[in-house]
């Protein structure tokens, strides 16, 4: 396959900030309708990083909100939780906030990366926050981390299933081209 004919596959298959929206909207719908307060606590750690992406104070506001449930009925939180979740989403993710999430995430191997590997690292994110590559190219270089690493909280986050270019993983990308 051709290289222009790939990103142009790509490229159709991306989704737009309106689709992320409406898939969480659709997943605390499901969280609402469930009226489990572990649901909502599972719905809040699985979009951390998406939420971030938008906005961190919000990010901070929902936390706490949830955090507050053993002094508060399930109803009271998400009459608390649904305007503050739609406020974030609202805002639209930028390099700079998509930059900070990536550096969070970083923070999960940092210790375990080697010299070379970090500064790989960084110069993805540079190419990133220069316009070079997008987001979705980024997190694709991402993912496979994750499982190397075997951290199923990251591997959780919908950050990566909603912003990570759908693509082959890395290391079958790389075997296909051998």
């Amino acid at each position: 396959m051709s290289e222009n004919l790939e990103n142009s596959k790509i490229r159709m298959h991306k989704i737009s900030e309106q689709d992320v929206k409406e898939y969480v909207c659709e997943r605390f719908e499901d969280v609402k309708s469930s009226n489990k307060m572990k649901n909502l606590v599972s719905f809040q750690a699985m979009n951390k990083y998406m939420i971030m992406s938008h906005d961190q104070e919000k990010l901070k506001t929902l936390g706490n909100i949830v955090a507050s449930y053993n002094k508060k009925n399930f109803s009271e939180i998400i009459t608390q939780y649904e305007p503050n979740l739609n406020s974030a989403l609202e805002k639209k993710p930028t390099i700079k906030t998509h930059s900070n999430v990536i550096m969070h995430i970083f923070g999960y191997f940092s210790k375990d990366f080697n010299r070379i590997e970090k500064e790989q690292f960084f110069k993805m994110l540079e190419q990133f926050r220069n316009k070079k590559i997008t987001i979705g190219q980024l997190l694709s270089e991402i993912n496979p981390i994750i499982y190397r690493f075997n951290n199923t909280y990251l591997a959780s986050q919908t950050y990566f299933l909603l912003y990570a270019d759908p693509q082959p993983a890395n290391l079958f990308h790389i075997l296909n081209h051998e």
